[in-house]
């Protein structure tokens, strides 16, 4: 992703200091955020294409030494990508929304510890690029990406995630019937995420 793309005139009113500082700022982390989610993205793409010629203890060395930390950074990128962009959206359409229509406009915006990307849809309404932009955040790691790596991002923060290439998880899952709530449980274990697989996930 570029640097630099914005197109604000130089100089201008005081009453956009707040707005261009934020957008050059924003524009850079942004950009910072993506193109690392990228290379990271291009490096399990190199290692899914040769990690299966590998035996089995060079498969696990791999792994262990830079598969995990590059497929766990790509699996939660996603959502980072989707978070900064809610929250930037939040930020640059409430101080928009000053310039836009100041009679009625009131600083009411949230601290950014309790913005949240849906807290940009009010800000964002009156804008007409803004449906868009939510249509496009909303995709990002919708149902298929949560199936395809078995909800990782949420197993990884507050349960025990798959591993990758090698290594079992989850030997036991407890199952209770919706309908009777029986509990019952089942003995195997989850196998491996598929380096192939997930950079499929990630590449759509």
């Amino acid at each position: 992703m570029p640097y630099n793309w914005s197109n604000l005139p130089n100089p201008i009113g005081v009453q956009w200091m707040a707005y261009s500082w934020m957008l050059d700022e924003f524009g850079r982390e942004l950009a910072n955020t993506i193109n690392r989610f990228t290379n990271d993205v291009h490096s399990l793409t190199a290692w899914s294409r040769v990690i299966q010629s590998l035996t089995q203890k060079k498969q696990f060395d791999a792994t262990h030494e830079f598969i995990d930390t590059l497929a766990i950074n790509a699996l939660n990128s996603p959502y980072v990508v989707k978070g900064r962009f809610g929250f930037a959206a939040a930020h640059l359409c409430h101080q928009a929304n000053m310039l836009k229509r100041p009679a009625t406009w009131s600083d009411d915006l949230p601290l950014d510890y309790d913005i949240y990307p849906h807290v940009a849809d009010k800000y964002g309404k009156s804008w007409r690029g803004y449906k868009g932009l939510k249509r496009a955040l909303d995709a990002i790691g919708a149902s298929a990406f949560r199936g395809g790596t078995d909800d990782f991002r949420n197993a990884y923060n507050h349960r025990f995630s798959p591993r990758f290439v090698v290594g079992m998880t989850q030997l036991v899952t407890r199952i209770v019937n919706e309908k009777t709530g029986q509990v019952r449980y089942g003995f195997g274990g989850r196998e491996p995420l598929d380096l192939a697989k997930i950079v499929t996930l990630l590449e759509r």
